[in-house]
């Protein structure tokens, strides 16, 4: 099975290099198959080079696509890093 969600990017800086690394890092920590897309780029979001060629700024909307076996915590815990802001202060 396989799961998709679309989540806008809310942090003043959107996917910088600090914010795409955090992602990638959570990403690599789950066995599942990640991808993210944004504007019909889709790229590995466990490649820090991939996420970062998506230049997805404030505002952007990008949709997740998960498969695998922690395919349902791995979207979740996804979503809360980008909802969170990715930790920054704004």
């Amino acid at each position: 099975m396989s799961i998709s969600r679309n989540i806008e990017i809310i942090n003043k800086l959107g996917l910088h290099a600090r914010a795409a690394a955090q992602l990638v890092q959570l990403a690599s920590s789950f066995s599942s198959h990640i991808e993210i897309e944004k504007d019909k780029r889709r790229v590995n979001g466990k490649s820090i080079m991939g996420v970062m060629m998506l230049a997805a700024g404030k505002g952007s909307e990008i949709t997740l696509y998960i498969n695998g076996d922690d395919e349902e915590e791995s979207m979740n815990k996804i979503e809360d890093l980008i909802n969170k802001r990715f930790n920054e202060d704004e």
